[in-house]
Order: C-alpha cells, then structure tokens, then sequence
C-alpha cells in the first residue's frame, strides 16, 4: 500500500438490533464489486457480535477480542491485521474482522487501541467500513464516529428510534466528541410489512441529518441471516443484489475509488438530500 490513506465509513444505529450491521455489511460488499481496490470490514461491537453468524462462520479463528495484546502494545501490522480477518468467499478483495465474542472484555478496550486498530486499517485498505454498536459508552463507538470520513445514522420509522434515541444519542451525545447532527446521512430502515407512517424527510429533519436514503427489508432477507447466508443473499437473491448499491455507488464517486464500466451507470447517481431511495424490497 501506497502511504495514501483508506477512506473510512462508520454505521451506527439510534436502537440496537435495527439492522444496522446489515446496511453496514450489504454498503461493504457493494463497495468491493465497484472496484478491485481492498475493502475491509471492521465489525466493532464489544458485547453483542453477530456477523459471524450471518455468514456461516460458527467459530471465528480470530476475533476483535483476540487482537488485544497486539492492540495494547501498538504491535499490529497490516499484515498480522489481513491474516486474522475472514476472506469472504467470492469476493476476495473484501476481508472481514469479526467482533469481539468476549463479553467481559468489552469496557477494557481502550481510544488508544481503537486508534491503533484504525490506523492500520487505514493503512491496509482503500476503503474501511466499521460497525458500531447504537451505545457510545465504549471507546470503540466514539472513536470510529471521530475518524469516519462518512458517517451513516441508521434509523426506522418508530418515532421512540429517530426522536428519542436518535435525540439523546445524535442529537445531545454525539456533539460532545465534535461531531454534529448535520454531519451524519441519515439512513432509514423498512420493514417488509406494516405501513410507513413518518416520512424519510421528516425523519430526516427530526436527526437534523445532510442526507436521506432508505433500506427496505424483505422476508428472504431474515431467512438468509438464521441460515447463515447473508453473503449469498446479496449476490443471488434479487432485493439483495439492490441493497446499498446506491449509496456505495456515491462513495465511490465522491472518494474517487474506481469502479469498472458496467458498474458505472447502476451505482453511480447522487446522494439528494431529500428524498433518495434505496429500493430494496419486490416491486
């Protein structure tokens, strides 16, 4: 790697277990088939780690967790970072870090360990996703919301997510690290059934975010996670071939990552302010 460092995009959610690390996982290998450039995903949650599981992996060779002598004493490389992330198969240019499985650990990561983490990350790929979880009672939140070069709020339509969580987290937190509401986009979940009843601009306008876009659900989509299919659901299944290749379509564009030609004119359309639609569900 060139001494140029990676472009860096972090998602956190208002509320856990909203589908954050899915959008963050679907924006990632959307990134890696717009370009042959090294992505890596880094899953940062502390406590509640699940990607694994989502991808058929049932024990990880090496987690977030098993990284801390290195972390701690500033001693990891890029290349000892490349050997403990998972290569995902059929897509070799994406390489996963899994979160940590040790529970008991999570309040003894340091900032000065997620920084070290980070700077090599930056040093190892063009383009580093992170998943955070939606507490910032840990370093490792704080930091990444910090670095990011792109910072995604992910959200629902449930007014006690967007208005109360997203108030007390986006809105009154987030700028005691320096980082403000409008500095974040503004990504809305949708789930398969129900109706909407708030719109995404006024989601949007209640986070105080730049930027709007929405994931829609689908049913095949939790099957493909209970089976340990998620990777396969974005490549095969036709509402996941769709899921953030909008948004990573823009990233590429704005950071200058490259895409080949017959990406160009699926991914490449701009980030509205109001109103941008990932459409993911059937039509």
């Amino acid at each position: 790697m060139s001494g140029k460092q990676g472009t860096m995009i972090v998602f956190v959610g208002t509320t856990p277990n909203i589908g954050t690390t899915t959008a963050a996982f679907a924006s990632a290998m959307r990134l890696a088939e717009a370009t042959d450039k090294p992505v890596g995903y880094l899953c940062l949650h502390l406590k509640s780690a699940k990607l694994h599981r989502f991808l058929g992996v049932d024990e990880p060779e090496t987690t977030l967790d098993k990284l801390q002598p290195e972390l701690r004493s500033a001693a990891l490389t890029p290349a000892m970072l490349q050997r403990a992330m998972f290569e995902l198969p059929g897509q070799r240019n994406l390489r996963v870090l899994f979160g940590s499985l040790n529970r008991e650990q999570a309040e003894y990561f340091t900032d000065r360990e997620i920084q070290h983490l980070l700077d090599v990350a930056e040093r190892t790929f063009s383009c580093v996703v992170l998943d955070v979880g939606a507490y910032w009672d840990n370093a490792a939140t704080v930091c990444a919301i910090q670095r990011a070069n792109v910072r995604v709020v992910v959200t629902t339509g449930a007014l006690s997510h967007f208005q109360e969580d997203g108030k007390r987290w986006i809105g009154d937190v987030s700028p005691l690290f320096m980082v403000r509401p409008e500095q974040y986009e503004c990504l809305v979940i949708r789930a398969p059934w129900g109706r909407d009843a708030y719109s995404a601009a006024q989601i949007g306008r209640e986070l105080g975010s730049a930027g709007i876009s929405e994931l829609r659900l689908s049913q095949t989509l939790f099957a493909s996670l209970d089976q340990g299919a998620f990777h396969l659901w974005l490549k095969e299944d036709k509402a996941g071939r769709a899921a953030m290749s909008g948004q990573a379509g823009r990233i590429v564009s704005r950071y200058g990552l490259g895409m080949p030609v017959t990406r160009a004119k699926l991914l490449a359309w701009p980030f509205k302010r109001m109103g941008a639609r990932e459409r993911t569900g059937s039509a």
